[in-house]
């Protein structure tokens, strides 16, 4: 949580990000810093303190305000240049749009599985913008998904339209520089945990490790791979990892 001496820094300074939310009838201001979220209208920036967050911004809903299925995901729509999930107990991370390297590294990795998937052919996958209902209650959005085709086909077209109730059988989260590690391992542990999830793959560029997850398994680390491997889940499938790092 920010402090109130950063809040007050932030707002007097002019480097706050102030975004409407329309919820329940009432307009919601909140100011979202971060290393991307940060607007310099004053030329001289030099009499400004520089202010840098390296995690999401969390938001704690009062009891009285915690948020439906059908009202989180409205919430997103209304901010959709903002990636938002949402933990199991209600609170809400708010995290900046990436910076153009990592968007870059997250559509080669989106391109490298949506490639393999459509020559498969028996699964769908899905891209950084989609957001997944964990068992938990949680609302995740992991960098690159996929799915079998007898899992997704199993929803309704109204659960598809939404953050479908079902977590994907391949998940993989791409650290950005901004991204501290121990969040993302805590969250690949999380889906580790849902029915039908099979492979998770954390990728860490800072330091060029690849962290595996399967369920009821250790942690396996890669150090500097050139190729990450998706069998037996992915049948067919290596990530090239010259187009990530």
């Amino acid at each position: 949580m920010l402090s109130a001496e950063l809040w007050h820094s932030a707002i007097s300074t002019g480097y706050a990000k102030v975004i409407k939310i329309l919820y329940q009838g009432a307009k919601l201001q909140v100011s979202i810093l971060g290393d991307f979220a940060l607007l310099h209208e004053n030329k001289n920036k030099a009499s400004r303190p520089s202010i840098m967050l390296s995690d999401p911004l969390l938001l704690q809903m009062p009891a009285s305000m915690q948020m439906t299925d059908a009202q989180f995901f409205d919430f997103c729509q209304v901010n959709r240049d903002l990636r938002i999930e949402m933990n199991q107990f209600g609170e809400i991370s708010v995290m900046p749009p990436t910076g153009s390297e990592t968007g870059n590294r997250n559509f080669n990795l989106a391109l490298q599985v949506g490639v393999w998937s459509e020559q498969d052919g028996t699964g769908i996958c899905f891209d950084s913008s989609t957001g997944f209902t964990l068992s938990t209650g949680a609302k995740r959005s992991p960098d690159a998904s996929w799915m079998k085709l007898e899992r997704w086909n199993a929803l309704s077209a109204e659960q598809k339209q939404r953050f479908a109730p079902i977590c994907p059988d391949f998940v993989v989260e791409l650290r950005s520089p901004s991204d501290s590690l121990q969040p993302l391992k805590d969250k690949m542990t999380e889906y580790m945990q849902e029915p039908g999830v099979q492979l998770g793959w954390l990728i860490d560029r800072k330091h060029r490790r690849v962290y595996i997850y399967r369920p009821n398994q250790p942690e396996e680390c890669l150090e500097n791979p050139d190729t990450v491997s998706g069998e037996p889940v992915l049948p067919g499938f290596s990530l090239k990892m010259n187009k990530i790092w």
